[in-house]
């Protein structure tokens, strides 16, 4: 059972980063036996991790034709989504400041202090595409799970996923600008100052938005 669980773990982020790195393109149709065999493992971890990146909203399953890689947002989808986000991440960053523990509080710091990878040093960009990506979500999710509420938590994780489908088109020339507000954000929460924590992050995402815009034009 462990190392099915392992494999299928595997699977999952394997998926996972071929679709964050576009190497599933959005609206591709998944084949599950063509998957399996790129994978070099049986269809059912395949299927298995699937299903969890449906529930992710990074795949879509239609009746009669399968998976296929969940769409870009339209631009007014985008803003939707950031709307939805600004909503839940203002008072998770507030609660966050003011119920992490202190374990909580020095990973968020630790998390923001860590310098992204640099894209200018890669051919085509995805592999920093990916590692941004995850490091990004984890800091998101470093502050949601401070605010100690699991429903909040797991609304923001499925929110994330279809920025993280966009994210190829983000301009990783700014991605300082991101770890600075990561880290304007980190410095409140730690500093529990609820109102500070809030505020800076509804900035760092009404300037997150700008930048993804950009893919719009």
């Amino acid at each position: 059972m462990i190392r099915r669980s392992v494999l299928s773990d595997h699977v999952h982020e394997s998926l996972k980063s071929l679709i964050l790195e576009h190497r599933l393109a959005p609206e591709d149709r998944l084949n599950i036996d063509a998957l399996a065999r790129e994978l070099d493992v049986s269809p059912t971890p395949v299927r298995e991790a699937l299903a969890r990146l449906e529930s992710e909203g990074l795949v879509r399953k239609r009746p009669l034709a399968g998976y296929t890689v969940s769409p870009l947002l339209t631009r007014d989808e985008f803003n939707h989504m950031f709307d939805m986000r600004m909503i839940l991440e203002g008072p998770a960053a507030r609660w966050s400041a003011s119920r992490a523990s202190g374990a909580a509080r020095a990973a968020l710091a630790d998390e923001a202090a860590t310098p992204f990878p640099v894209v200018e040093a890669e051919p085509d960009g995805r592999r920093s595409h990916a590692l941004f990506t995850a490091m990004d979500a984890r800091f998101h999710d470093l502050v949601a799970a401070g605010a100690g509420n699991p429903l909040l938590r797991e609304a923001i994780t499925r929110l994330h996923a279809h920025l993280h489908i966009h994210r190829l088109y983000f301009p990783y020339a700014e991605t300082h600008a991101t770890l600075g507000e990561h880290r304007r954000v980190a410095d409140a929460i730690t500093a529990a100052d609820p109102d500070r924590a809030e505020a800076a992050m509804l900035a760092h995402l009404a300037a997150s938005r700008d930048r993804h815009l950009r893919a719009f034009d």
